[in-house]
């Protein structure tokens, strides 16, 4: 095998290593120390085969060695920077009045925010606080705003509401006000924050009638 041949392995390898990590810690278990596990004994056993196979077949070891310590020094800087940088956001959010008190008083005109359904946030494997609430713009639009929010920081932290775990895009900032949009026709009765990495809730809210 040639020498360019040889380092086509690199990619290979590449895809291979970062395809584990992926299984381990998101797709085979939903537990959060399970998945940490998972992902450490993936990081050890690719480890051991790319050594014996270079120690077995010279002419592979070098594209087999960089490969898998570029690979898995990448795939732990970005883990590690997104666990231990926090993201605040400052957006700002609609605020609406509570649909009961419009009920109270249906003589007056229609609000232009009405909030639908409100809840605390509970702490799930790490500390989260904050509000969620489902507010309705005057147009039918709906969305899921946090405001007081806080939890820490994590990688492919993501915002899903329930029933259905209904995905609504990456988490903007662990800590500040934010809201999301809620695609038409979709039930909300909770919020969570998930982290898709490693298959964890950081904290989710019961919603309850505003």
């Amino acid at each position: 095998m040639g020498m360019a041949a040889r380092w086509l392995l690199l990619p290979t390898i590449v895809v291979t290593f970062v395809a584990g990590v992926w299984v381990a810690g998101g797709v085979v278990t939903n537990s959060f120390r399970a998945s940490m596990a998972l992902v450490a004994l993936w990081y050890a056993a690719a480890g051991v085969g790319v050594l014996v196979v270079g120690l077995r077949r010279r002419p592979l070891r070098a594209p087999l060695w960089v490969g898998y310590a570029v690979t898995a020094a990448a795939v732990g800087g970005f883990l590690a920077w997104t666990t231990l940088r926090d993201r605040v956001v400052h957006e700002r959010v609609l605020v609406g009045v509570p649909v009961t008190q419009v009920a109270r008083a249906p003589e007056r005109p229609a609000p232009a925010v009405v909030t639908l359904r409100r809840g605390r946030f509970v702490s799930g494997e790490h500390e989260t606080r904050g509000v969620a609430s489902v507010v309705r713009r005057r147009d039918g639009r709906r969305f899921v705003t946090l405001t007081g929010f806080d939890t820490s920081p994590g990688p492919d932290l993501r915002v899903r509401v329930g029933p259905g775990d209904v995905d609504l895009g990456a988490l903007k900032g662990n800590r500040g006000d934010q809201q999301y949009a809620i695609p038409s026709g979709t039930p909300v009765a909770s919020v969570e924050i998930w982290c898709r990495a490693f298959s964890a809730s950081f904290g989710s809210a019961d919603l309850r009638v505003a």
